[in-house]
Parts: C-alpha cells; sequence; structure tokens
C-alpha cells in the first residue's frame, strides 16, 4: 500500500520509520512546510536500510495535484497542523484516496471540513492515534457503565517543561463526561506521557494505565489504522470504531457450545 506523509516533525519522523520497516506499507515522499531537507531521502536521513523511495518535499515545490499525478498513493497520513489539511484535503478527497489524521488540535470547522470530505473518501480521525490510549479510553467507557457509581480520576504525567495540561488526557475526561477539574498534572525529567484513570471503588480500585516509550507508538496505531480500514465505505472513521470489533471475544461458534452448556448445568 503506497503512502504519503504531511509533516516531518518529532512525531512524523518516527512514523515514518515505522512504516518504512513494514511489509505492509510503502512510503512514497513526505511533505514539509519547510524547503529544508527538499529531496533527501527520508531512510537514509533516518538511518533507515530501505528500498522504497520516501523523499522529501516542500508545499512550495508541488501543489497536491501535481504530487499526486506524479507519486500516486493509496493513503495520506497527517501529522501537521491543523492547516495541513487546505493543502491535500480536497484533492484527495476527489481522488478517492483515503485520509489519515493524527492532527491533535482541530478547531471544529476543521473536524466539519473532515466529515464532508468523508461523504466522497474513507477518513480516520484519531487526536491520539496509539492503539494503547483508545483501549484505555474503550475500557475505561466499559467500566464506567458496569459501575456508573465509582469516584473516577486522571492522572496525567510528562515531562517537566511541559506548561499545558495534557490535550489527551482532556480527550479521556471528554470520552468519559468528565469535568477538567478530574485530570491531576505531575511533570517530572523527561517522561514523554503517561495518563492513567483511577476508579476508586469503596472496597477496590482500578487502575487503568498507558505509557508511552517512544513516539514510535504513533507509527504502531497508523499501521493498525492502515491495516483495517482497508475495504471500508466512505466515510468517518475513528479508532474506537477500528477497535470495537475486537472487544467480541468469543466467535459464534463458541457462543453457541456455551449457551448449550449453560442448558444442563444445574447451577
Amino acid at each position: 500500500m503506497k503512502v504519503g506523509i504531511i509533516g516531518f516533525g518529532k512525531t512524523g519522523r518516527a512514523v515514518a520509520s515505522v512504516l518504512l520497516e513494514s511489509k505492509k506499507t510503502n512510503l512514497q515522499w513526505v511533505v514539509r512546510q519547510s524547503r529544508l531537507l527538499e529531496h533527501r531521502s527520508v531512510p537514509e536521513f533516518l538511518g533507515v536500510v530501505s528500498e522504497e523511495p520516501g523523499l522529501i518535499y516542500s508545499k512550495e515545490e508541488y501543489s497536491i495535484s501535481e504530487l499526486l499525478d506524479l507519486y500516486p498513493v493509496d493513503v495520506i497520513i497527517d501529522f501537521s497542523s491543523a492547516t495541513g489539511l487546505e493543502y491535500y484535503g480536497v484533492e484527495a478527497a476527489a481522488r478517492g484516496i483515503t485520509i489519515v489524521s493524527a492532527i491533535s488540535q482541530y478547531p471544529n470547522e476543521k473536524i466539519d471540513q473532515l466529515h464532508e470530505l468523508s461523504q466522497h473518501t474513507t477518513v480516520l480521525h484519531s487526536p491520539n492515534i496509539t492503539i494503547g490510549i483508545n483501549f484505555l479510553i474503550i475500557a475505561a467507557k466499559i467500566l464506567k457503565n458496569i459501575a456508573p457509581y465509582t469516584d473516577i480520576e486522571i492522572i496525567e504525567e510528562h515531562f517537566k517543561e511541559k506548561p499545558e495540561v495534557s490535550g489527551t488526557a482532556k480527550i479521556i475526561a471528554g470520552a468519559l463526561n468528565l469535568p477538567e477539574d478530574n485530570i491531576k498534572s505531575v511533570r517530572a525529567g523527561g517522561i514523554i506521557g503517561v495518563h492513567e484513570i483511577l476508579f476508586g471503588f469503596p472496597f477496590q480500585t482500578v487502575r487503568l494505565k498507558h505509557e508511552s516509550i517512544t513516539r514510535e507508538a504513533f507509527g504502531n496505531g497508523i499501521l493498525f489504522a492502515v491495516e483495517n480500514l482497508q475495504g471500508k465505505p466512505a466515510g468517518f472513521y475513528s479508532m474506537e470504531d477500528l477497535l470495537l470489533p475486537f472487544f467480541k471475544l468469543q466467535e459464534p461458534e463458541e457462543e453457541e457450545v456455551i449457551g448449550k452448556r449453560k442448558s444442563w448445568w444445574p447451577f
């Protein structure tokens, strides 16, 4: 599957390295705002052994239509900024190219624009595209449904210089319909990112915790998203949409057998 990346900051570079090492994707190009690194090879720049082209271009050199004519892709992955969508969105949708956006701070009008594009192509948006965080949120929702009376607190830990409250923690709070006052922040050393949801029961405590070791975790999430979006019709998707089917632990045949066991079980 041929992919292109918009944005080549720290996270974009980590994602590119994961894609280059995967056999499921073929990195065609990266587009940056700056002309710095223009025409450099991403594999060479990152020190990854790969035969994939993965050349770096700037927005000034090619319009997206020119770039796609020269180097077509099946998926565009966006790790740039809230304005990046203006460069590729309409053209990608017109060509039926899958859009995977991992921009965390989208204003409402950009979300609306993604929904409009999803009428013509497959679009996924996830403010935090790691598999672990999205699993954490779904598991927390399930536990809250089981025990809505519990006390719930969110603890987020990041590197000492991070001034603002974690955007991911705010997403977790929103998903659980909790006020942001329920978020407790810790700043220390070089912590990349730790998010914990604490459920306080009367006689027990449950802690759901996710820790980012490196930014390559975003690459794992991208691979999962790209693979599970294949064959999906045009529409707007979230990581939750892709993960929920995996929460069905029993196959239909197994459920039938279990049902038969229950029919004669004496207790």
